[in-house]
């Protein structure tokens, strides 16, 4: 009886009406129902009806059928909520599980950086000892070739006095 059911049950069976806005109580300030809405046509409605909100739209399809139609058609609704209800767990639960993954590499990369960053602290450590070193090389360079210089003008000097000491002039 139920494959029976399925092929007269026609989800798109809807009677053309214009839509109301209608606030429900249990709902918050924001949110609103159409009245035209409908739980076999919409999950986000059947999320709700799963709630305990009844549509208007439902009610008018479900008056326009007979008892056992009527009953068949609510059997369906309820199991289409549930399923709606079910799918959206499943669809949470997924996307928890990559919120979890992705906070997990959130954290690995986190703990990454650290370590980047620590190495980073060492090298340029390294590098400010490497300069500072090449700085007073370069100095102490410096002050040999001035040193050199020096004594190279000196000795030049010695030599031209040794010369014409040697070479008297006539």
């Amino acid at each position: 009886m139920a494959s029976s059911y399925q092929n007269n049950f026609d989800l798109n069976d809807v009677p053309n009406v214009q839509p109301e806005i209608r606030h429900s109580s249990s709902l918050s300030q924001k949110d609103h129902l159409m009245t035209n809405a409908s739980v076999m046509l919409d999950d986000a409605v059947a999320a709700s009806v799963a709630r305990g909100i009844i549509t208007p739209q439902d009610e008018k399809l479900l008056a326009n059928r007979t008892d056992v139609k009527a009953i068949n058609d609510s059997m369906a609704l309820s199991i289409q909520c549930a399923s709606s209800v079910s799918n959206m767990a499943r669809l949470l639960q997924v996307r928890g599980n990559e919120v979890q993954e992705l906070r997990t590499q959130v954290l690995s990369l986190q703990r990454r950086n650290r370590g980047l960053q620590q190495e980073n602290k060492e090298l340029k450590k390294l590098i400010d000892s490497y300069a500072n070193n090449m700085r007073k090389r370069c100095s102490e360079l410096e002050m040999n070739t001035n040193r050199l210089r020096e004594q190279h003008e000196s000795l030049l000097l010695e030599v031209q006095k040794n010369l014409k000491i040697s070479r008297p002039e006539a």
